[in-house]
C-alpha cells in the first residue's frame, strides 16, 4: 500500500469528482431535466460518499451511480405534484455545446442508440415515462448497464427490469424519432432564423418552418410565454415576430448558440443591460431537410440563471 496518498473526505472528494463526477452529472440531468438539481444531487452524493469507509465498497462508480439514480428517484416522486402545478409549458433546463453532456462522454464502447442525445423532444420523451421506467431505461440505453447492474441499481428483478426498459423504448420511441444533422444545415437554419427574427420578416420565418410545426415556450408563470402548444408554421411566425416587434422587446441581441445538441440562439436584451432573456433551440424536420418542425423557447429566468451565469464577463 502506498502510505503517501491522502485518504482524507477532501481529498476522496477531488478523486470522486474527477472520475466520477461528469457522468453522474449527465445521468441527474437526464432524470431530472434540470441541472441546478443535478447538481445537487450530485453534491449530496459527495456528501454521503464522503462519509463511507471506501474499503467497504468493491466497484465505487456503480455504488455512486446506484445512490445518485434513488437520490433522483426520490425527487422525481416528491416533485410529481409540483409538476402538475406548473405554470404553462414544462422544458427542460437548457445546456449549450460546450456542456451539452456536463463534460461527459460516452466511449466507443457504448453504442447506445440515445448515447449521445440530450435534445429537447428526447427530454420531453423521458419526462413521460414513470418514474422507474426512466431510470431503468437510461441506465441501460444510454449508460449502457446491464440487466443484473440496473436490477441492483433499482432493487427489482431483472424481469422487472427488463419489462420497464422494453415498455419505456417503446413509448420513446413512439414520441421521438432522432435524427442526425450536418454542421452546414445547423449553420443554415440558425443563420436563416436570426435573420428572419432580426428582420421581422414574417414570410421568410414561415417558409423556414413546415407547415405542422410547432412552438413550444416555457415561462414557468414567471415572465410572458405562449401558454399552451402553438401549430403550424404560419401561425408560429406571425406570433414570434409580432413578439420581437413589441416595444419592450426592441433590445434584442441575438447570438448563434448550440442549445441541447440543436442549432439555436440565445437571446439578450441590451435595453435591460445586456440580461439573457430566453434560448431557442431549432430541431429540423425529420420529413423535410432544410426547414425547422419544431421550437423550444426557453424564458423562465429560474432556468436561464447558470448559463446567465456562466457568460458573466
Amino acid at each position: 500500500m502506498n502510505d503517501d496518498i491522502d485518504r482524507s473526505p477532501t481529498a476522496r472528494a477531488r478523486r470522486y469528482d474527477r472520475e466520477h463526477a461528469r457522468r453522474l452529472r449527465a445521468l441527474a440531468y437526464r432524470m431530472l431535466g434540470s441541472r441546478a438539481e443535478a447538481e445537487d444531487m450530485v453534491q449530496e452524493a459527495w456528501l454521503r460518499w464522503a462519509e463511507v469507509d471506501e474499503a467497504t465498497v468493491q466497484h465505487p462508480d456503480a455504488f455512486l451511480s446506484r445512490l445518485v439514480t434513488n437520490l433522483c428517484l426520490d425527487r422525481l416522486r416528491s416533485a410529481a405534484a409540483q409538476r402538475e402545478q406548473y405554470v404553462g409549458v414544462w422544458l427542460p433546463e437548457p445546456m449549450l455545446e460546450d456542456e451539452a453532456l456536463f463534460g461527459w462522454m460516452p466511449g466507443p464502447e457504448t453504442q447506445a442508440e440515445f448515447a449521445q442525445d440530450v435534445s429537447v423532444a428526447f427530454m420531453l420523451a423521458l419526462e413521460r415515462l414513470s418514474p422507474l421506467e426512466r431510470a431503468a431505461f437510461l441506465l441501460h440505453d444510454v449508460f449502457d448497464l446491464d440487466y443484473n447492474e440496473i436490477a441492483h441499481h433499482l432493487d427489482r428483478s431483472e424481469a422487472a427490469c427488463r419489462q420497464l426498459i422494453s415498455r419505456a423504448r417503446r413509448n420513446v420511441k413512439a414520441d421521438y424519432a432522432r435524427r442526425e444533422v450536418a454542421q452546414p444545415e445547423r449553420d443554415r437554419l440558425t443563420a436563416a432564423f436570426m435573420h428572419a427574427v432580426r428582420s421581422h420578416d414574417v414570410s421568410a420565418l414561415t417558409q423556414l418552418l413546415t407547415e405542422d410545426a410547432v412552438l413550444l415556450a416555457d415561462g414557468g408563470g414567471k415572465v410572458t410565454a405562449v401558454p399552451q402548444p402553438l401549430h403550424g408554421g404560419a401561425a408560429i411566425a406571425s406570433t414570434f415576430i409580432g413578439f420581437a416587434q413589441i416595444s419592450g422587446n426592441r433590445g434584442w441581441r441575438l447570438v448563434p448558440a448550440r442549445v441541447n445538441g440543436l442549432p439555436g440562439c440565445l437571446i439578450f436584451d441590451d435595453l435591460a443591460g445586456g440580461v439573457l432573456v430566453q434560448t431557442i433551440a431549432l430541431a429540423p424536420a425529420a420529413a423535410a431537410p432544410g426547414r425547422v418542425g419544431a421550437l423550444y423557447v426557453q424564458r423562465n429566468p429560474d432556468k436561464l440563471r447558470a448559463i446567465a451565469r456562466r457568460l458573466q464577463p
